[in-house]
């Protein structure tokens, strides 16, 4: 599996220390060190069952600066979100893991995060 973090996250150093306690095998991906791009986020909302506005955090200053709470959330929309986040990685909801079974999840509770322990077997 793969876990995308940033370090300074409270979220995402409780994550990984679930993970580790777990004995779980995953990849850190320091996604504001290493951006997705828009095909690859494409891929984790289709894996998430996710649209762009719902792994979004609004409250980011880019987010204001960008009025994205105004957006639409609508199909002709999307592409725009997708590009916001691919753009201002800092918007993207954390920790995202992609689990062994073709799925991903936003990892933010601990419930979360032994679903996708579930998953990886």
């Amino acid at each position: 599996m793969e876990i995308w973090i940033n370090p300074a996250c409270s979220k995402c150093r409780s994550a990984l220390t679930r993970l580790d306690a777990a004995g779980a095998g995953y990849t850190v991906r320091r996604y504001l060190e290493d951006p997705p791009s828009e095909a690859e986020l494409e891929a984790v909302l289709a894996r998430l069952g996710l649209e762009p506005w719902d792994v979004t955090r609004v409250q980011e200053p880019v987010a204001r600066e960008l009025g994205l709470r105004d957006w639409p959330r609508d199909a002709a929309t999307r592409p725009k979100w997708t590009a916001a986040l691919a753009a201002h990685p800092r918007l993207i909801q954390r920790p995202i893991i992609t689990a062994d079974d073709g799925t991903a999840l936003v990892a933010r509770t601990d419930d979360a995060v032994r679903e996708a322990l579930r998953r990886r077997a």
